[in-house]
């Protein structure tokens, strides 16, 4: 058999104590490679946790062997599947003897092995298999990192996931509870009559949001093209076509930092309702997360960080009530631009790149608001400045209805009613790209004219929200990092990348 591993690579020496393993079984005509099939009856838990019906019955199970111990003419191994671990008893006289040879010189940690034999307990009270069959359907050419000192190191765990999932249960019931917080949304919204619907990743036009995006070309066409920053825009096309409850669940790209909170790559819903609006959209999201969060962990308190967090009660304030509450500044009081960069000097608050009296308030809930929002917020009534797709208020129109929820001084998700006067929504783009191209003259942004277009034929009044999904993750699963509830997270590629490093008498 060829070996494909690149030569220049030097292999270690259970590496290559491993591949000389291979070498023999593939010269005795036994290449666990060729195995295509195994009918698996049961799995770990199925066993263990309804052993009185299954004791005594044969089964067979098939996964990874995490441990074995081998005493003369019995040895015990440890076998772990998608639902957990089972002990397996492996005996000479019941297995054969060439199949129990093969198992203690052929057999390592880390192979996939397939087991057929009866449920029992052993002495000790051990519910296990007690094999009549045993064999490789996988050879293992690495070996697994040391439980306790081969995981240490945090880059290896993201880079090879793959390992981090075999080593570490607590990392599989992180990534099942993933999906089962979708499902729960995708339900929940089904439930409400909302339509699931798919739209382009790849675009033609970088808009005038401040988000970077990721730049391509389209050989055929001939002509640059993006990755979507946001799926908004197509959605609410669906409305003006009649849909009237839409939902993505999608894959969203932004050509930015990366930190705890930030993945460039990262999943988000977008939903958008006919004939309700920003207030349609805060109910709903309230009633969301309380009967997710219930689903999901069995009670609305939860505790993320050392920080408990009641998700059955939700506060409302507006952005100025949220900013004179906790700066002591009056924004009602505010009459002007100057006077707002007037107190913003004061205050020691940064100004924006265009001070206007909206944006400056932005910039005071950044500075004394954000922080301090640990229970589960909604923050309403948006400068109009940051909130281009969003309705004015009909008494105010300097603001809009808009808002943002905030747990843990984390902003979750974002909601408007949405703009529906094309005239006002061209205007605004026009202006978001203007002031773009201002702050960056080698912008590409444009107007999304055709959105426009699209407003011109009539889109009822709408309400409409985002949320990332990754950090609700984060939230239910109290991890502390977005890269722990990302499969495979962005990372920089190494030059030489030998993955975990395992001791040589680790086994």
């Amino acid at each position: 058999m060829e070996n494909n591993v690149n030569n220049t690579i030097s292999l270690s020496e259970q590496e290559q104590v491993r591949r000389d393993k291979l070498k023999k079984m593939v010269d005795e005509g036994k290449n666990p490679y060729e195995k295509t099939e195994y009918d698996v009856t049961a799995h770990s838990t199925d066993i263990i946790e309804n052993f009185e019906e299954c004791e005594g019955k044969e089964f067979s199970v098939a996964g990874r062997m995490m441990s074995r111990r081998i005493m003369g003419k019995a040895s015990f191994m440890h076998l772990s599947d998608r639902e957990g671990e089972i002990q397996v008893y492996v005996k000479r006289d019941d297995v054969g003897e060439e199949d129990y040879t093969s198992f203690k010189k052929d057999f390592d940690i880390g192979d996939i092995v397939g087991v057929r034999g009866v449920a029992f307990k052993t002495n000790s009270g051990e519910v296990s298999i007690h094999a009549t069959h045993i064999e490789m359907l996988s050879k293992s050419l690495r070996p697994l990192p040391e439980k306790f000192k081969g995981l240490k190191d945090v880059d290896a765990k993201y880079r090879h996931r793959e390992v981090d999932l075999i080593m570490n249960a607590d990392v599989r019931k992180t990534f099942i509870t993933r999906s089962k917080i979708i499902d729960f949304l995708r339900n929940y919204l089904n439930g409400r009559g909302y339509l699931e619907v798919d739209t382009p990743i790849l675009q033609t036009l970088e808009i005038g949001a401040s988000a970077r995006p990721f730049i391509t070309h389209h050989n055929t066409l001939d002509i640059d093209m993006v990755l979507r920053i946001e799926t908004e825009l197509y959605l609410k096309r669906l409305i003006v076509g009649g849909f009237e409850k839409v939902y993505e669940v999608g894959r969203i790209f932004r050509n930015e930092g990366m930190d705890t909170k930030h993945n460039p790559e990262f999943t988000s819903i977008e939903l958008y309702e006919a004939y309700t609006d920003f207030k349609g959209m805060m109910d709903l999201v309230e009633d969301m997360m309380k009967k997710l969060v219930v689903a999901v962990c069995g009670t609305t308190k939860i505790n993320y960080q050392g920080k408990e967090i009641d998700l059955g009660h939700w506060e409302r304030l507006t952005m100025k009530e949220a900013v004179k509450k906790y700066s002591g500044v009056d924004f009602d009081e505010i009459k002007s631009d100057e006077e707002a960069i007037a107190i913003a000097k004061e205050k020691h608050v940064e100004l924006p790149e265009i001070p206007t009296k909206g944006a400056i308030l932005a910039e005071f809930f950044d500075a004394f608001v954000e922080e301090n929002l640990i229970q589960p917020t909604f923050i309403y009534e948006y400068p109009v400045e940051n909130s281009p797709l969003a309705k004015r208020k009909p008494d105010d129109p300097m603001f809009t209805e808009r808002f943002e929820y905030f747990i843990n001084a984390t902003e979750y998700g974002n909601a408007f009613s949405e703009l529906n006067d094309p005239i006002d929504q061209r205007e605004r783009f026009e202006k978001q790209v203007a002031d773009r191209k201002m702050l960056d003259p080698t912008s590409n942004a444009q107007v999304d004219y055709d959105y426009v277009m699209a407003l011109e034929h009539g889109m009822p009044p709408t309400g409409g929200l985002g949320f990332g999904v990754d950090r609700l993750v984060m939230l239910l699963t109290d991890s502390a990092s977005i890269r722990d509830v990302l499969l495979f997270p962005t990372m920089k590629p190494l030059a030489n990348d030998r993955g975990f490093e395992v001791e040589e008498d680790a086994e």
